[in-house]
Formats: structure tokens, sequence, C-alpha cells
């Protein structure tokens, strides 16, 4: 049975004007991303103890169906906005984690 997929994207904004531009960047992407076949939804986190550490969290129904989009043409293009503002401190910026069990 599938499970269902978190990827967790880092960000980083270092003041408050690139904290500004990395929520309307978020904003625009999640705009390109709505009907996504598998996405299940996306949340913006920032983090409380370093305010310059943010996280994008999408939520997608299985890993095949993040693979099929992540494969796509569109991708690239899709989150082209939030690029510049990658975590840039950690050696992979990302990660792909299945849901191994919840409440």
């Amino acid at each position: 049975m599938p499970h269902e997929v978190r990827v967790l994207v880092h960000q980083a904004a270092h003041d408050d004007e690139q904290l500004a531009a990395v929520r309307a960047a978020y904003h625009e992407v999640s705009k390109r991303l709505a009907g996504v076949e598998g996405m299940l939804g996306n949340e913006l986190l920032r983090s409380p103890h370093d305010p310059t550490a943010l996280v994008v969290v999408s939520r997608w129904s299985d890993l095949a169906a993040f693979r099929r989009w992540e494969e796509g043409a569109e991708h690239r293009e899709d989150t082209a906005p939030l690029r510049p503002y990658r975590d840039t401190r950690l050696a992979v910026p990302f990660g792909i984690y299945e849901v191994e069990a919840a409440y």
C-alpha cells in the first residue's frame, strides 16, 4: 500500500526583504502547483529558534505521484521563484520522506 510522502525544501531569508521575497515566491509557486495530480497541499514553516530558516513542506499522495511531477517538464519552471532562496548552509537542502505512522 503506498504511503503519503512529505517533501521538505529548506529556504533561507537573512533579512526582512528576503523574508518578504520568500513569502511572495512561496505563494506564486503554490498557485502554479494548484491542481497537480497527487499533491495534497503544502506549507511554509519558519523556525522560532532561527528566524532565517524556513522550510516548504509539500504533501503528496505517494512517492510515484511526486516522482511523476518531479520528472515532468514543468517542475523546474514551477519552482523557479523559490530556487534563489534555497538554504545554502545545508549540504543537501531538501528531503523526501514517506509517512510510516500517523495519528
